[in-house]
């Protein structure tokens, strides 16, 4: 398996892989049931929580949708400093909702005072933030933004995007107070894609009931009702639920707090191979992610060439996105990547630089 340092997808173990081609099964009988349990309860600790974890056939966008159409009739507040919590923005605006917004320059972090001064100006329904923005490697400091946005509103659901930190990055989902935290496979789970996971608190199951105009497909509170069941309103996608139930078990065995370690080693070897080549760093210092770097492309190196040297070699990297390519490239460590991995690329980015 030659490694893949983009941010999603990521490579999946063969092992993972292979349980995709179990037999199928109806999606109504208890075998299937039985696995949907299973994948649902193991999902949990990686959340941070004692609650439910939903699991839908879409992408982590479609959980985002869910958000804004379960939970606010028509207030939300956007915290957006990237392209992430920019499509956040887009997919509330999208639904009818009435969006402001908590703004930081992008590769800087939300503030927390700013979302609190924001709240005591209106109780908005919702507050959406992105834990871990993919598009500039960086990671808001969600534990103190949640703390500040109930201390001045309460009845706010705070929602959060974890697409590309969940299962690499610690989230006490619980712990912080926070209302609906949701995923995707295809990154720090390194599943492929196709599937979204989405932990949910009590309250804000209870608001969902109350707020008209939920759509269908994903109505949380439909899907409640069928996760009682061990079952999803519509088909699931079994066979990577298959996979989820494996690789679930394969994240539970390493321990988070090594997988959390392992990312971090992986995070800080590439930060410090930047800043030592005359690269930088674009997310703020103190604020940088345990998952994916976003490196500054100071010497203006040639990314599509880098990458098509690396290509040659078995591996790849991720332009930056955006109005950030060629400014910037990004590095993944997440998944299955060990840093003999990390060291194996770098040597290679310093024989390109070398020619």
């Amino acid at each position: 398996m030659s490694p893949m340092f983009v941010p999603g997808p990521m490579d999946v173990d063969p092992e993972v892989m292979d349980a995709q081609t179990i037999p199928m099964l109806p999606h109504r009988s208890k075998e299937f049931e039985t696995i949907f349990h299973r994948a649902e309860g193991k999902a949990r600790p990686l959340f941070g929580t004692q609650n439910r974890v939903f699991i839908s056939a879409s992408s982590g966008t479609g959980l985002q949708e869910a958000a804004v159409r379960n939970f606010a009739q028509s207030s939300v507040l956007a915290c957006v400093n990237g392209a992430f919590s920019e499509r956040w923005l887009e997919v509330a605006k999208s639904n009818g909702k009435s969006i402001d917004t908590v703004e930081a320059e992008w590769g800087q972090p939300i503030r927390p005072e700013d979302v609190a001064a924001a709240l005591r100006q209106k109780p908005y329904e919702v507050l959406t933030i992105v834990h871990n923005e993919t598009s500039t490697g960086l990671q808001n400091p969600v534990d103190a933004i949640a703390a500040a946005a109930r201390g001045v509103s309460p009845d706010t659901l705070i929602c959060v995007d974890a697409v590309s930190s969940l299962g690499g990055a610690p989230i006490e989902m619980d712990a912080w107070g926070l209302d609906f935290v949701l995923t995707s496979s295809q990154k720090a789970l390194a599943l492929p894609p196709g599937l979204a996971l989405g932990a949910t608190s009590d309250r804000a199951l209870e608001r969902a009931a109350s707020v008209e105009n939920r759509g269908w497909y994903f109505d949380l509170v439909r899907l409640e009702k069928h996760r009682l069941k061990n079952s999803t309103p519509a088909t699931p996608a079994t066979s990577l639920i298959n996979a989820l139930d494996l690789q679930l078990d394969r994240i539970l065995a390493e321990g988070l707090e090594n997988r959390f370690a392992r990312y971090q080693s992986m995070a800080t070897r590439v930060h410090e191979w930047a800043l030592s080549h005359g690269f930088g760093l674009f997310a703020a210092e103190g604020y940088r992610s345990r998952t994916v770097s976003t490196v500054e492309n100071l010497p203006d190196i040639d990314v599509a060439a880098l990458n098509a040297f690396l290509l040659e070699r078995g591996m790849r990297i991720a332009n930056g996105y955006g109005t950030l390519k060629n400014k910037t490239f990004r590095i993944a460590h997440m998944g299955e990547l060990t840093l003999a991995d990390v060291n194996t690329l770098l040597a290679a980015i310093e024989e390109f630089m070398g020619k």
